[in-house]
Order: C-alpha cells, then structure tokens, then sequence
C-alpha cells in the first residue's frame, strides 16, 4: 500500500459511517487511497479511524459540511482522484399515503445533498481529471409496488448521473453508476421503522388498498437483504468502478441486480409488472395471496 503522502490520491466517500460506505472506505485505503471517510457522528470517525482513512463530520443535506468539505479538499496538495456519492436513506411505502414531507425527505438526502456535494467538489475534481462515482441501485432502473418514494429518488441519481456524464466527458472527468441490488447492510432495518409509523396513519379506507401489501413489504426487504452480497463484496465492486483504467458507465452488485436490469431492457412493462408483483405476492399474508386486488402491479 501506497502510504507516502507526496503519492497518495485523495477519495471522498459519502455515508462512510457503516455497511457499504465503511467498507468502501477501507477498501480504498488499502488500495492506497486517502480517503475523507464522511460520518454522521464522532464515534463513528473513531470506530473508522485507521492509516488512510480520515474521517470527516458530513451531513450532505446541511451546506455548512459540505463547505468544510471542500475546504478540506482545496487545502491538500494531492489530487482528488474520486468522490464517491454512496449517502442514502430509504423508504417505502405506497404512493398515495406517503406524505409529501417524506418524499421531501428522501429526495433530499438520496438527490440533492449528492448534487450539492458534487457541486461543491467538481472544480477540485476537474484540476484532478478524478471521476465522479455515485452509488444509485437496483431500484433505479426498477421500480414497484410499494417502493416508489425510494426507487424516484435513485431514478432521480440515474438521470442526474447520465446528464453529468456527457456534460464532463470533454474536460476530463468521468461520472460512473454503481447499482447494487440486495447488500447485508442496517438500512433496510431502518427502512422498514418508518414504514411502521406510516401503516400506524393510514386511513381504514387507504388500509382496506395496501394492508396486504404494507405486511409484505417486510418479509420482501429482509428475504432480499439476506439473499444479498456483504458489504465487503460491494466495496470490492466500488472500488473496481474507481480505478478501472477505462470505467463502464454503468457497474452492477449482485445476480440479482444484474438480471433484473437486463430483464427490464428486453421485457416489456406488463411483464416486468408481474415479475415483480409474483415475487412480492409471495411475501403476503397466506389468506391474502390468493388475491388479485390486494397489490396493483405497478405502471412504468
């Protein structure tokens, strides 16, 4: 490992705090990378702390980190190779009963803190020739019942991503996408503590629609995250769209999140609606599966 400062590269990573984000940070690091690891927490820069690693206070929605961010950056002598966007927080639930105050929420962390980031950053980044790597998912290309407040948000980042690709390639930067699929990670534990307060507001009306569906989502998220990769196997994967010599826009993690993307290329919608609306079905409640109205498979 590269460990003289005169050589080492720097790689920003957003949401470094744990799962993939700490991951990555390591993996870079051992890669020989200084890496601004961004944490929520001091304790969390203690337990992440080690020779490459640097962690750094960054909450991406609030403009003060990210000024000290950039202050950080602009103040080292070394170039910024990457600035990996991997911040995220999920959510899920059904379109009509989710609160626009949680959507504003989610968009606001999963879309806009990372184009505040990159904002911040692109002119350190350009003097670099670094590369922008921003951390969408599966549910970016996907979307379905029950998923939409999140799955908008990284359909957002993929958009947003396509558009900064062409936009940087003549002076030099690089914008690759990330899509994981099913990862072992904390989040979708939190997810699904907030899906429990919006099932607590529904009406008798809006419960009578999406009860079935509300109880499924669970058993769903947690059969996908098991099913996943480690956090260790995405790092590795994170890493590879960092240094590859000649990047592909797009990288995947996991089976999973390779053949569904490639079957939402080739099958048309309605087939794609009952692929995914026969894998959810599984996870309803077993009176309820026999159903047919319980869970509308959705329209893209």
């Amino acid at each position: 490992m590269t460990t003289s400062s005169e050589t080492q590269e720097l790689v920003v990573v957003s949401g470094a705090s744990t799962g993939m984000g700490a991951a990555t940070a390591r993996e870079l690091a051992r890669r020989g990378f200084h890496v601004l690891a961004g944490v929520r927490r001091d304790s969390d820069g203690m337990s992440l702390r080690t020779e490459g690693i640097e962690p750094v206070i960054l909450d991406i929605t609030d403009p003060d980190h990210v000024a000290a961010l950039t202050a950080r950056v602009d103040q080292d002598l070394r170039p910024l190779r990457a600035l990996v966007n991997n911040a995220g927080i999920p959510g899920a639930g059904p379109v009509e009963v989710t609160p626009l105050s949680e959507w504003r929420r989610i968009f606001e962390v999963n879309l806009f803190g990372h184009v505040a980031v990159t904002q911040a950053l692109l002119p350190a980044l350009l003097r670099g020739k670094g590369r922008v790597v921003n951390i969408t998912s599966l549910n970016g290309r996907i979307s379905m019942a029950g998923y939409g407040p999140y799955a908008a948000s990284k359909f957002a980042m993929e958009a947003v991503s396509d558009a900064l690709r062409n936009e940087l390639a003549p002076h030099g930067v690089q914008v690759v996408v990330v899509e994981p699929g099913g990862v072992k990670t904390e989040m979708s534990r939190v997810g699904l503590a907030a899906l429990s307060r919006l099932d607590d507001g529904m009406t008798p009306e809006q419960n009578a629609r999406y009860g079935t569906l509300m109880q499924a989502i669970p058993s769903h998220v947690a059969a996908f995250t098991k099913a996943g990769v480690t956090s260790e196997v995405a790092a590795k994967r994170i890493a590879k769209a960092v240094t590859d010599g000649r990047p592909r826009t797009r990288y995947t993690i996991g089976a999973t999140a390779a053949f569904l993307i490639l079957a939402s290329r080739i099958l048309p919608d309605r087939v794609l609606d009952r692929m995914t609306t026969s894998d959810l079905r599984r996870h309803y409640p077993a009176k309820a599966r026999g159903r047919t109205t319980a869970a509308p498979a959705s329209r893209r």
